[in-house]
C-alpha cells in the first residue's frame, strides 16, 4: 500500500471513530486501538510532511496564537429569533401564519433551544474551511482555528456533497464540563465562570487555539444552506446533516400542528432537568423551506420561526450593597449583598456579579432593585436591574482602584477579565493561601481552614506557609476558641503534613494554573521541588500536558523572591521536598487503568478512594474521557455518570469497587 493511500485510510478511519465516540456515543474500539491508529498517522505525517492536509485529524489543534480575529460577512444574515414565554403569543404566531398562508394547520419542525453561542461553518468539497461567530448578524469574527478544536465538528464531512455548504448552530458546554472547568480554575486560583454559556463565549474568544482545545466545548447544528442538492423541509435538512457526520440534536421532532408543538414543549420541560446541557426553551420553525422564502423576514427576525422559552423561577429584591472580595490569586470579585429573599426553596442573601466589567456594563448600583434567579437552578445570579424603580440621584457603584484588603493599586492582566491585586503580601491572598495549603487535596492539615488561617495571620504573625511550622502549642492555646488539646492536635497535623507527597506540596503552594493533576505530573517528572523551581520554560513546555502558557506561569512563580524564601522555610522545618524513586519491583495490578470517581462513597472520601487507586498503580482523574476505563459511582452521582453510560464506559458501584481493589491485591 502506498504511503498516500495509507494516510487517507487512517484519516477516514479516525474520523469515523471520532464520530462514533463524540457524536453518536457508540465507540467500537478501545482507547488503545484508537491511539495506535492516531500514532501511526502522526508518524507518517512527520516523515512525509508534504502529505499533511488541513482536514487531517492531527491538525485540530496547532499554530501560534493569533493577534486578533478577522471579520466574516454573513450572507444571508444570521438573524435572531423573536421569543416569547407565553402560550397565547405562540398561538398568535401560528394564527398569523395560517392567515398569511391560507392554511388550516401548519407543520412545524421543533428543536431544543440550546443555551450556547451561535456559529457558522463553511465546508468546501466536504472540508471545513471557515468558522465564525454570529457577531451582529451581518458580520462576525473568524474563529476557524478555535472551532477546529471542537471534537463534535468534523474537519471533513462523511459522504458530503461537493461544492460549498454552510451550516449554522450553537457551540455549548455541558454542566458537567463547566463543573470540571471551574474545579480546575478554583484549584488554580483563577476566576470561576458564571454559567456554561459564559464559559463557552469566553473560550471562543481566546486567541490561542491550544488553550481552547482544553475547554470541554460541544456543538449542535440546525441550519443548512446549500445549492448543491434540493432540500424541501427542515427535517430533511437535519437528516442530511446527520448523514454527513454533523452533530444534530436527537431531540428534534416533527409537529403536525400547533397543539403538537405545545405537547413537545411540555415534554422538553419535563426532560430538561435530566439533560447534561442547558436549554432555555424550544425553537418552532415552519417545516416547509419554500414557505420560508414566501414568509421572509423582518430586519431582525425570520417570520417563519419563534423561540418559545421556558419560564425560570425568579425573585425581585433590593441590592443593599456591592462588596468586593479578593481571591487567592488576587482576582477582585464583586458580590451583590441582597435583601434576603426565598428562591427555589432556599433563602438567598448574596449573588455573584462575576467581575468589575460586569458591574460597569450592567450599571448595577447599591439601592437598586434587581431580578435574581438561580443559574442552572443552583447558583444565585442577578438577571437584570429594574432601572425604572431606581431612585433619582442614586450614585453609581464605586469600582475600586485599590485592593480592599491591602490598598495596593489594582491592575488588569492580559488575557484575563476583571481587576487583580498583584501584591503577594496582600492579607486576603495570604490568608486564602494558608487555607488552601491545609485543604485535604493539598497538605491535609486538619483544622487549617479560613477562620483559623485568619487567626494565624492577624494574631500570630504568620505570613506564609513556612511560618506555620514555627508555631508552638503555647501560642495556639492562647487563641480564642483554642485549648491545649486542640493546639496539640494542630501541631501534630502540621508534623504529619511534612511527609506528604511532592505532588500535594506543589499543589499546596498554589502556583497559578497548577491544579492537582498538573502538580502530580510535575512531581513525577522532576522528583524534587529544587529541580522544578529551577526548570526552564522550554523544559516545562516539552512535558506532555503542560504547554507554553502554563510553563511560563510556573517559571514566573518560582522566580519570585517570596516563593523562594518560603521554600527555604519549608526545607528548614523538615518538609519533604523530594519524591522517593518509583518502585520498580512492586507489582502494580491497576497500572494502565484510569478511574473517575463521582458521587459519595460509603466509608471513604473521594480523595481516599483516589489514593487507593493510585497505590495499586491506577490513575485517578476528575473528568470522563476516551481514556477512562472505569467510573466509580457513589450516591448522588453527577453528569459524569451520564457521560460514562452514554459512551459505554464500565460503571462500578461502591461494592464492586471494593471487590476490584481487593482482587487487585489491596489489603
Amino acid at each position: 500500500m502506498s504511503v498516500e493511500r495509507e494516510i487517507e485510510k487512517l484519516k477516514d478511519e479516525i474520523r469515523r471513530h471520532d464520530r462514533l465516540y463524540y457524536v453518536l456515543g457508540t465507540p467500537e474500539i478501545s482507547d488503545y486501538e484508537y491511539d495506535k491508529l492516531y500514532k501511526r498517522l502522526v508518524e507518517l505525517e512527520e516523515t512525509y510532511p508534504e502529505l499533511i492536509t488541513p482536514d487531517s485529524p492531527t491538525q485540530r489543534v496547532g499554530g501560534e496564537p493569533v493577534e486578533g480575529f478577522a471579520a466574516v460577512t454573513h450572507d444571508p444574515l444570521m438573524l435572531s429569533l423573536d421569543n416569547t414565554y407565553n402560550e397565547a403569543e405562540v398561538r398568535e404566531f401560528d394564527g398569523r401564519l395560517r392567515r398569511t398562508l391560507d392554511a388550516d394547520s401548519i407543520e412545524y419542525a421543533c428543536e431544543p433551544k440550546i443555551d450556547g453561542v451561535a456559529v457558522a461553518l463553511v465546508y468546501e468539497d466536504g472540508v471545513l474551511v471557515q468558522g465564525s461567530t454570529r457577531g451582529d448578524g451581518a458580520k462576525g469574527d473568524d474563529i476557524t482555528a478555535n472551532l477546529r478544536t471542537v471534537r463534535d465538528l468534523p474537519l471533513k464531512l462523511a459522504n458530503g456533497p461537493g461544492g460549498r455548504i454552510e451550516v449554522r448552530g450553537e457551540v455549548y458546554m455541558t454542566r458537567g464540563g463547566l463543573e470540571e472547568l471551574n474545579r480546575r480554575a478554583e484549584a488554580d486560583g483563577r476566576p470561576l465562570f458564571a454559567n456554561p454559556r459564559n464559559a463557552t463565549a469566553g473560550s471562543l474568544k481566546l486567541l490561542d487555539p491550544r488553550e481552547v482545545a482544553k475547554r470541554p466545548l460541544r456543538a449542535w447544528l440546525y441550519y443548512l444552506l446549500t445549492d448543491t442538492i434540493t432540500i424541501r423541509t427542515q427535517m430533511e435538512a437535519l437528516g442530511y446533516m446527520e448523514k454527513w457526520g454533523l452533530p444534530v440534536n436527537p431531540l428534534g421532532s416533527l409537529c403536525w400542528d400547533i397543539e403538537s408543538v405545545f405537547e413537545y414543549h411540555g415534554r422538553l420541560v419535563a426532560e430538561r432537568p435530566t439533560l447534561p446541557y442547558n436549554i432555555d426553551g424550544i425553537v418552532v420553525k415552519v417545516n416547509d423551506l419554500a414557505t420560508h422564502e414566501r414568509l421572509g423576514s423582518t430586519a431582525k427576525s425570520p417570520r417563519w420561526a419563534i423561540a418559545y422559552k421556558f419560564a425560570a423561577e425568579q425573585a425581585t429584591t433590593r441590592v443593599n450593597d456591592i462588596l468586593w472580595s479578593v481571591g487567592r490569586q488576587g482576582h477582585i470579585t464583586p458580590i451583590a449583598d441582597l435583601e434576603p429573599v426565598e428562591l427555589s426553596g432556599t433563602v438567598v442573601k448574596r449573588a455573584g456579579l462575576y467581575n468589575a466589567d460586569n458591574v460597569e456594563e450592567t450599571d448595577i448600583r447599591p439601592g437598586d432593585y434587581a431580578i435574581i434567579e438561580k443559574g442552572g437552578e443552583i447558583i444565585p445570579k442577578v438577571v437584570s436591574v429594574l432601572y425604572d424603580r431606581r431612585k433619582k440621584d442614586l450614585p453609581p457603584a464605586e469600582i475600586p482602584t485599590k485592593c480592599p484588603s491591602c490598598g495596593a493599586k489594582l491592575e488588569r492582566v492580559d488575557g484575563q477579565i476583571g481587576l487583580f491585586c498583584r501584591n503577594p503580601e496582600c492579607p486576603a491572598q495570604v490568608i486564602a493561601g494558608l487555607a488552601h495549603y491545609g485543604y485535604r487535596r493539598a497538605m491535609d492539615v486538619e483544622g487549617l481552614g479560613d477562620k483559623v488561617a485568619r487567626q494565624m495571620y492577624y494574631e500570630l504573625g504568620v505570613r506564609d506557609v513556612g511560618d506555620l511550622y514555627s508555631l508552638t502549642v503555647g501560642q495556639l492555646a492562647e487563641l480564642e476558641g483554642w485549648a491545649d488539646k486542640s493546639a496539640e492536635n494542630f501541631i501534630a497535623a502540621l508534623e504529619d503534613s511534612k511527609s506528604r507527597r511532592l505532588g500535594n506540596l506543589i499543589y499546596a503552594l498554589g502556583a497559578p494554573d497548577v491544579g492537582l493533576e498538573t502538580a502530580r505530573l510535575l512531581a513525577d517528572e522532576y522528583r524534587s521541588l529544587d529541580g522544578l523551581k529551577d526548570a526552564s520554560a522550554d523544559e516545562l513546555a516539552a512535558i506532555h500536558g503542560i504547554g507554553e502558557i502554563v510553563a511560563r506561569s510556573i517559571v514566573d512563580y518560582f522566580a519570585r523572591p517570596d516563593v523562594r524564601k518560603t521554600i527555604e522555610k519549608l526545607r528548614t522545618a523538615g518538609v519533604k521536598l523530594e519524591e522517593e524513586p518509583p518502585e520498580k519491583t512492586v507489582a502494580k495490578p491497576l497500572a494502565g487503568l484510569t478511574f473517575v470517581i463521582t458521587g459519595t462513597l460509603p466509608g471513604m472520601s473521594r480523595t481516599e478512594a483516589q489514593d487507593r487507586v493510585r497505590a495499586l498503580g491506577g490513575k485517578a482523574t476528575t473528568s470522563v474521557s476516551r481514556k477512562t476505563d472505569y467510573v466509580i459511582a457513589g450516591e448522588n452521582p453527577g453528569a459524569k455518570l451520564e457521560k460514562a453510560r452514554a459512551v459505554g464506559i464500565k460503571v462500578l458501584g461502591p461494592e464492586e469497587f471494593e471487590k476490584l481493589l481487593a482482587g487487585a491485591g489491596e489489603r
